[in-house]
């Protein structure tokens, strides 16, 4: 490092001294910078290792100012604040892309969404080039978001499969009907006959597939479609109990139940809990995401795994490609049953 000629502080190193401590040029240090392109290993090793000796930091707004990108992500929630605090797989997400990124050295910013005029602010910010690609983790079929982004040629990838957009939007999923065939045929196998579902958001990926998948283990073991069976939540706690109770006040018989979140069923326990019913004795349930709320449950929840760590992961890789030059894709992660106490 060199020091200021007034005072004693020491200014911050330059790419130039990079370049002098690499031993090659300025234009070699910037193409390091730039994706290591045209650059022998060699020297791109020698001109890393000056790096770290210096501690040189990259400018971010000069070199936005000449590459035309802001090296920043973001990270968008088009539901309610108060979700993002409850719902403990949008923090999972949020510390997996987080971690993706930072091996990028690239930092991910937080956006919520959950009104109208804050998905307007948003849109408004993201396509005027505040972030160079946005990682959409709720999208509801009719949310304008993700069709004006993709409209407007940002980079995007979704969590789940966007309803709607077709081909047009990369996306990151799980296997959301086979993790709901695979939850829905355990609790058969336990002998249970009347399975109710608590479903997610029917507007929603995960909430369509995973009532698929129920509905399809059911007719395949030649039990009868029951609507009083079926009633649908918000992926909230609240939400599993309100559903719960309308499933006792329909079927009062049902010694099942399917909930389509972790969280939903610790309401669902609540519910069957104040109702008088035992769970597994009376009842068993069964979750989805494998989330912290599993754990937390009493009993803890059997429930399906979703690979979040590898969600996340695969967000970020598939975005940055796509921020290179390359087509939208398409990634689906399978699932795992794990068995706990409540069924």
């Amino acid at each position: 490092m060199t020091m200021s000629n007034t005072g004693g502080r020491r200014k911050p190193p330059t790419i130039h001294d990079v370049a002098r401590e690499a031993g090659v040029s300025r234009g070699t240090v910037s193409r390091v910078l730039n994706g290591g392109h045209y650059v022998s290993p060699t020297a791109q090793e020698a001109v890393n290792a000056a790096i770290r000796k210096t501690g040189y930091v990259v400018n971010r707004h000069a070199r936005s100012l000449i590459t035309g990108r802001s090296d920043s992500i973001g990270f968008l929630l088009t539901e309610p604040q108060e979700r993002f605090f409850e719902d403990p797989n949008f923090n999972v997400l949020l510390r997996g892309c987080t971690q993706a990124l930072a091996a990028h050295d690239i930092p991910l910013l937080l956006m919520l969404a959950g009104t109208e005029d804050e998905r307007r602010r948003i849109t408004r910010y993201i396509t005027a080039g505040h972030v160079d690609g946005v990682l959409l983790v709720s999208s509801h079929s009719g949310d304008p978001v993700a069709q004006e982004l993709c409209e407007a040629g940002v980079p995007l990838v979704a969590c789940g499969k966007p309803i709607g957009l077709g081909s047009r939007v990369s996306y990151v999923a799980a296997a959301d009907r086979d993790g709901a065939r695979d939850m829905v045929r355990h609790l058969l196998s336990l002998g249970r006959r009347r399975v109710g579902v608590v479903t997610g958001p029917l507007d929603t990926p995960g909430g369509v597939e995973r009532l698929a998948g129920y509905r399809e283990v059911l007719a395949e073991a030649g039990i009868e479609h029951d609507d009083r069976l079926v009633v649908s939540g918000d992926y909230s706690r609240a939400s599993g109990e309100a559903g719960a109770e309308r499933l006792l006040a329909r079927r009062p018989d049902l010694d099942a139940v399917f909930v389509a979140s972790d969280l939903m069923a610790q309401g669902v326990l609540t519910a069957l809990e104040r109702a008088g019913r035992t769970v597994p004795g009376d009842v068993s349930v069964g979750g989805f995401d494998d989330s912290s709320a599993a754990l937390a449950a009493r009993p803890q929840l059997t429930t399906i795994r979703q690979p979040y760590d590898r969600i996340s992961a695969e967000m970020v890789r598939v975005l940055l490609a796509q921020i290179g030059g390359e087509d939208p894709a398409a990634v689906i992660l399978p699932t795992e049953l794990i068995k706990r106490g409540s069924a």
